[in-house]
């Protein structure tokens, strides 16, 4: 499956495998807190790409500090030994204390999945 294009300012996985996989779906509205966030988010992006059962990540925040970030993963297994990883644990504590205002997490398995996008740049016929 290709990517979809991403959204202003949103990080967007370049391919995902045939399902099924399983989808972590964050959703989190930020406080104004900034100190430690910006280079937390990309850390814990980097370090679940190396975990194993990791397939990708889209995720997107809007100016109003609302925003939901969906990672891919191959398994439940693997899902839940990321949960248990210790920075990753840290990082949650942080978000709890510091970053957030309130979260919600779902998982989801992914039993169907497919992609459009416009090519041409030509207008959607459907209005």
């Amino acid at each position: 499956m290709g990517a979809l294009p991403a959204a202003e300012g949103g990080l967007v996985s370049t391919r995902l495998p045939d399902p099924p996989y399983y989808a972590v779906i964050f959703a989190s509205q930020r406080t104004a807190v900034e100190h430690g966030y910006g280079d937390m988010a990309e850390r814990m992006v980097a370090l679940a790409a190396g975990q194993p059962g990791y397939l990708g990540v889209e995720s997107t925040r809007g100016e109003d500090g609302f925003g939901i970030t969906v990672s891919y993963w191959r398994s439940p297994e693997d899902i839940a030994a990321w949960r248990r990883h210790a920075e990753h644990r840290i990082a949650r504590d942080t978000g709890r204390s510091d970053w957030y205002a309130h979260y919600s997490l779902r998982v989801a398995k992914v039993e169907r999945a497919y992609a459009w996008a416009r090519e041409d740049g030509s207008r959607d016929p459907q209005p």
